[in-house]
């Protein structure tokens, strides 16, 4: 279950996030509420991940995960450009959280 939460926060975050970018310095109210909304929702749920496993594990996939779906989402809603290395940089991000959850008994599975 508490990679559920995690996940959920995950998603939480990324909505934040790209509100964050559509709420043009917070002079957009609705993408702000969104915001605020969104990141208190991503810190709750990932809190409930907390009890199982340890903040450094947890954040490293919260933070990993919600770097390469921004980045995606960067690319295909707000047309930002991506090259070769920072594909090559999140591919790294991707493999070290999934050594994490295979490899690492510290993942709480």
């Amino acid at each position: 279950m508490h990679y559920l939460y995690l996940m959920a926060a995950v998603l939480a975050e990324t909505i934040g996030t790209t509100a964050l970018q559509a709420s043009q310095q917070f002079s957009r109210l609705i993408p702000s509420l969104i915001v605020i909304v969104a990141y208190a929702t991503s810190f709750f749920l990932m809190s409930l991940t907390l009890k199982v496993m340890p903040v450094g594990i947890v954040y490293a996939i919260w933070s990993g995960l919600g770097i390469v779906l921004i980045a995606l989402i960067g690319f295909l809603v707000f047309g930002q450009r991506i090259d070769l290395p920072a594909i090559f940089g999140m591919g790294l991000i991707i493999a070290g959280i999934l050594v994490i959850h295979l490899f690492s008994a510290s993942s709480g599975h």
